[in-house]
């Protein structure tokens, strides 16, 4: 560690740290706020030798009276997941039971001290926010993580995750890294440069006595860039003449490999056992110093004969054994010899427990091997399924990776590639999955390899988002599956058919993957839920929806049944069958019992597909307060695992909602990302929510344009919700063909499906179109049907349209009462255009209404996350179980309540049912 300590120089300063006035005073404000109950991080980065872990260790003596964890990367462990979390939650562990279970059981599987499945990367993280808070209450906490670039990246991932989320705990997580990690980036940062000229020259003095030319010290203060572990290290390796008269002075080479060098040379001069205790120390990354003297008996070098001379202060063993700068392992490992390395790691594979710690062992044992070995390689694939489960399917995927390196039998070889490659696809490492298939193409034995290594390129495209290959790949992969194993292949087509109905694929594909479908022999009397999915979408497209419906019901009743774990891999696919039965109240129903068991496995990364099978029928039915907050919880989850989220229900939101400004940028901004990444689904839904917002605006013409391109899509969903949008704009612009298409289209759909929803939109549209008499009863029958559903817009639209033929047959009185009640409605669901619109027609009919809000809507001053966690804590969650929910930890939660508290004039949870109680909300789902 460079001290850069000048106590009582005249260039010196009050924080003992020569030149680092400012960064210091940042490190005091940091530590101070976090006294006073705040959170703060900090990203120290800068070269090496720069002085990071200077400013660290200034931050751990400047934090009296804190709890301080550390913890350091360490470049050979980046493939151990979890090495480095492990390192700085290990004084906390004895305080997991008073984590809520499900994270308390995530840590323990990560940390190996249980079996289990392995917990989804981002549930760990909420853990550690968890147990980070938990410590911090009893005195502020300061965690620092030196070396962040030599993190594993589950370890990143989850520090990463848990630096976002932190507010108002009493914790302090600071970072030093020589560049800006992925991982991190965005993050407060402190960026470290090297000193001023005036302390790089005193710094200089204090470590050159001999008289020096003043032109050769300012080169030397250059060349090094002010780096103050150049100017302590670098003129030690020079002669006394070289120094004085600028001989010897730095090169071309790069300023740390030169530090390094200049290690090399103190490395080079210790006697040999010495040396051979620096590489055992290098090459095991735990710092036990017990580790590291078995593996130095076990090749010869004793302790009292190792020490006598010392180790020139590159070295120390104290409760850990630990480098002087990062700089001096990555020379003793580097500079070695590989029989010499080869020789270390598997010493310490040999003095490591096989029952405490396989994998590491594994792994020196690995390292340990020049040539293909097959049991080496055979360990390292019975570690990839510890690895997984405590560090997830990155963790399994490096074991596997290795294990295919050591693999001789081009049989073991392809079947362990193809291992790899699916782990790594898994894992979203795409680039890895592409290099390992590659490999497996080139060993296969058999076509049963080959239709895997298919699959893997099949997922791979679809991976990379909604795309025209996506849909062909998939089709082909499950048609070569058949003969193998045809549950995976029934479900490799219903993931090709949802690609193609979903994506940028046109109708073409769909009917193509369909008729594909078709062909494939149907199982004798089968009730499951996969194979009754299966032959209902291939009859609805083949077939048309009469033939499909009764496959279609079935199948409604078997997932609701099913176990969702046997599910889990499709079900996302399958989620649209009961709205294409047009069932409002199993698709609100269906996702609460998926989420559920999302919720409970940690599979965070598919939440945000549910939270939208959840979220749009809240839309749908009018409970704008709850679709928010899942929307907001929608983006939460997306921000905290990177997976791309889904904005259909805020678009619907946004739409009926009636906000024209806000509305129409969301619309804009999704038809051109989408439509530039070819997802097509999102633009699909973009025009659809304009249809929707024009029709409420009454601007039809405007409308028509977006309906017709919606119902266009391949999309099955949202272009049979598009038909009613079509319909009543093209009849109010008189294009009496596209109104009638879109009806007939309507009716298709419609039809088949007795139910309220689909009979009660049915009725409308074809009052829309109707003559005078049959308009009337058709009205009636629509606003009788769908005040049967869940779906308040839509009858609030329904006595809106009758009132307006009412008004127009100059039924007046009659009008009144309809708009008048389309009126309340859409105030009372918070629908501002179609309100304003139907006021309009209020005033024509004579009567005086005054324009009014939503003015029982509660919460309206409410951010969408303080008005998620009301309506949580409304339903009677905990602070805890808001947290687990919402990503944050318990005391964040608090703090927001108290704010929520002041904006609704209340003072306790109790007071929240009647503060929300305006507001139409339901629950926060």
């Amino acid at each position: 560690m460079v001290e850069q300590r000048r106590r009582g120089t005249p260039h010196g300063d009050s924080t003992g740290l020569l030149g680092r006035s400012s960064e210091c005073a940042l490190l005091d404000q940091t530590l101070a706020a976090v006294r006073m109950g705040e959170s703060r991080v900090l990203v120290v980065h800068g070269p090496a030798g720069v002085g990071k872990s200077a400013l660290l260790e200034y931050a751990e003596q400047s934090a009296a009276g804190m709890w301080v964890l550390r913890a350091a990367g360490v470049e050979s462990e980046m493939e151990l997941a979890f090495a480095t979390l492990h390192q700085l939650c290990a004084p906390l562990l004895d305080r997991l039971d008073r984590l809520p279970a499900p994270q308390r059981d995530a840590l323990e599987t990560v940390f190996g001290t249980r079996a289990g499945a392995p917990p989804e990367r981002f549930l760990v993280g909420l853990a550690v926010l968890s147990l980070l808070s938990d410590a911090s209450e009893r005195r502020p906490l300061l965690c620092v993580v030196d070396d962040a670039q030599w993190m594993d990246r589950a370890s990143a991932q989850v520090l990463g995750f848990v630096a976002r989320r932190l507010l108002a705990e009493s914790v302090a997580l600071v970072f030093g890294s020589r560049q800006r990690d992925r991982d991190l980036f965005g993050l407060p940062e402190l960026e470290v440069t090297g000193l001023k000229a005036a302390d790089a020259h005193a710094l200089l003095d204090s470590v050159t006595h001999a008289r020096i030319d003043q032109r050769v010290r300012d080169r030397f203060v250059a060349e090094t860039r002010g780096n103050p572990l150049a100017l302590l290290e670098l003129p030690g390796e020079l002669t006394v003449t070289q120094r004085a008269g600028g001989f010897g002075l730095l090169h071309a080479d790069t300023l740390s490999g030169r530090i390094e060098q200049s290690f090399l040379a103190r490395i080079a001069a210790l006697p040999e056992q010495t040396r051979l205790l620096l590489l055992i120390a290098a090459a095991e990354p735990t710092g036990d110093p017990a580790l590291v003297w078995r593996a130095a008996e076990r090749l010869g070098a004793e302790p009292a004969t190792v020490l006598a001379g010392g180790t020139d202060g590159l070295l120390e063993f104290d409760a850990r054994v630990i480098f002087r700068h990062p700089l001096v392992r990555s020379a003793v490992y580097g500079s070695a010899k590989d029989d010499d390395r080869r020789a270390v790691h598997l010493a310490l594979a040999e003095v490591t427990d096989a029952q405490a710690d396989p994998d590491r062992r594994a792994w020196h044992l690995a390292s340990a091997t020049a040539v293909p070995d097959e049991a080496v390689a055979a360990e390292l694939e019975r570690s990839a399924d510890r690895a997984q489960a405590r560090g997830g399917l990155a963790a399994a995927a490096a074991f596997l990776q290795r294990s295919v390196a050591l693999t001789i039998d081009t049989s073991r070889r392809a079947e362990r590639a193809l291992s790899a490659a699916d782990t790594s696809l898994r894992a979203g490492d795409i680039e890895a999955a592409g290099r390992f298939v590659d490999l497996a193409d080139r060993d296969v034995q058999n076509d049963w390899q080959r239709v895997r290594a298919h699959l893997v390129r099949s997922h791979m495209v679809f991976s990379a988002g909604f795309n025209n290959e996506a849909p062909p790949m998939l089709l082909a992969a499950a048609q070569r599956l058949e003969p193998y194993d045809m549950d995976l292949a029934r479900e490799t087509y219903l993931i090709a058919w949802a690609s193609a109905s979903y994506g940028a694929a046109n109708r073409d594909s769909l009917m193509a993957i369909s008729r594909a479908m078709r062909s494939v022999p149907p199982p004798d009397g089968s009730t499951r839920a996969l194979d009754l999915v299966f032959e209902g979408y291939a009859l609805l497209i083949t077939e048309g929806r009469r033939a499909a419906l009764p496959a279609l019901r079935r199948a409604v009743t078997a997932l609701a049944e099913a176990p969702v774990q046997d599910i889990m891999g499709w079900i996302w696919a399958a989620g649209g069958s009961s709205a294409l039965l047009w069932e409002d109240r199993l698709m609100a129903e269906w996702p609460i019992r998926v989420i559920e068991e999302v919720r409970r496995l940690g599979a965070l990364t598919a939440l945000p597909i549910y939270l939208h099978g959840l979220g749009l029928p809240r839309v749908l039915s009018g409970d704008f307060a709850t679709a928010a907050a899942i929307a907001a919880e929608c983006e939460a989850v997306a921000a905290a695992t990177g997976v791309p989220m889904t904005r259909h229900t805020t678009l619907m939101l946004r739409a009926l909602e009636g906000k024209e400004a806000e509305a129409a940028t969301l619309i804009a901004t999704t038809i051109e990302e989408d439509g530039a990444s070819g997802q097509l689904n999102g633009v699909a839904s973009a025009h659809w929510a304009a249809a929707v917002l024009y029709n409420g605006l009454a601007r039809y013409e405007e409308a028509l344009p977006s309906a017709q391109a919606t119902t266009q899509s391949a999309n099955q969903l949202v272009s049979q919700w598009a038909l009613p949008e079509l319909v009543e704009a093209a009849a109010r612009v008189g294009d009496d063909l596209a109104a009638h298409g879109a009806l007939d289209d309507l009716a298709d759909s419609a039809e088949p499906c007795d139910t309220d929803w689909a009979q009660g939109i049915l009725a409308r549209c074809r009052a829309l179109l109707s003559n005078d008499a049959g308009a009337d009863e058709l009205y009636r029958e629509a606003i009788k049907r769908l005040g049967r559903t869940l779906l308040r817009p839509e009858l609030a639209r329904a006595h809106l349209l009758y009132g307006e033929w009412l008004r127009r047959g100059r039924r007046r009185a009659e009008a009144r009462v309809h708009l008048r009640t389309a009126y309340e409605m859409f105030v009372s669901i918070g629908m501002e255009a179609f309100a304003e619109r139907a006021r309009r027609e209020l005033l024509a009919t004579g009567e005086t209404v005054r324009k009014r809000r939503n003015e029982d809507a509660a919460g309206e001053e409410l951010t969408a996350q303080e008005r998620q966690i009301a309506l949580l804590v409304r339903d009677g969650l905990s602070n805890p179980e808001v947290g687990a929910r919402l990503f944050l930890s318990p005391r964040t939660v608090e703090w927001h309540l108290r704010k929520i508290f002041a904006k609704l004039g209340i003072s306790s949870r109790r007071q929240l049912g009647d503060a929300l109680s305006g507001g139409g909300a339901e629950s926060a789902g």
